[in-house]
């Protein structure tokens, strides 16, 4: 059975110093979403892809989608959905608009355009096992615990990992643990959240060291280096 993905892709990017969608941002030669797109869609576990923007950002994505489409010769889907005001919002919006077959759900952050299609897969694999679960690596630096510039705690890292998406879910508790956020107002930075919150176990999947979100400059041109040397 395949799965379906949904790709939050509604941000500003700030961070980016620009005046646009940082996804729109090129990346050797293509926009940093072309890239995530079509690692998702050459996953073998894929057939649907829900992509949630901005309205001034439906045409670029649609010409993306459209050059995407064209150069693959794919019949898999790529819906264009309402992006919310937060990434909480805008996954809101898409559970809304899943098809109403949808049993399992991938939710990728459209900035981390470095997953492979293997990575896709194995978490599309994983999900039908466990109702919840996240890509993420362990963590290797030492992570201090701060308060007003001093620090208060050194945890142990053998038990930190650093989250990453694609992030899978059973779209019903999926769709449950999202009321409940909104019914008390919670805010969170990933859906995993919600299901601790609401005290479903989150599973984890080795995910990949090169998976990294692009937030900064200094990211892009990591991620350039990194495809360049990939294959």
């Amino acid at each position: 059975m395949t799965c379906h993905l949904l790709i939050p892709a509604a941000g500003s990017g700030k961070r980016m110093g620009g005046d646009r969608n940082k996804l729109l941002l090129p990346l050797l030669g293509k926009p940093i979403l072309q890239w995530t797109l079509e690692a998702a869609l050459k996953s073998e576990s894929i057939d649907w892809v829900g992509l949630l923007c901005q309205p001034h950002d439906r045409e670029p994505f649609k010409q993306i989608i459209g050059q995407i489409l064209e150069q693959s010769n794919t019949s898999k889907s790529i819906a264009l959905i309402q992006g919310g005001e937060t990434r909480q919002d805008s996954v809101y919006n898409g559970l809304q608009a899943l098809p109403d077959h949808a049993i399992y759900v991938l939710i990728h952050d459209g900035a981390r355009c470095l997953a492979t299609p293997d990575l896709f897969d194995r978490c599309a694999e994983a999900v039908k096992i466990y109702s919840g679960l996240i890509a993420a690596v362990p963590v290797k630096d030492t992570i201090k615990i701060v308060e007003n510039g001093i620090v208060i705690d050194t945890p142990n890292r053998d038990r930190l990992w650093a989250a990453q998406t694609p992030q899978g879910f059973h779209v019903a508790p999926l769709k449950a643990a999202h009321i409940k956020g909104r019914t008390q107002q919670l805010s969170v930075t990933d859906d995993a959240a919600l299901f601790e919150h609401i005290g479903l176990p989150v599973q984890i999947v080795d995910g990949e060291e090169t998976n990294l979100k692009i937030t900064t400059p200094q990211d892009l041109s990591i991620a350039e280096f990194i495809l360049q040397n990939r294959y």
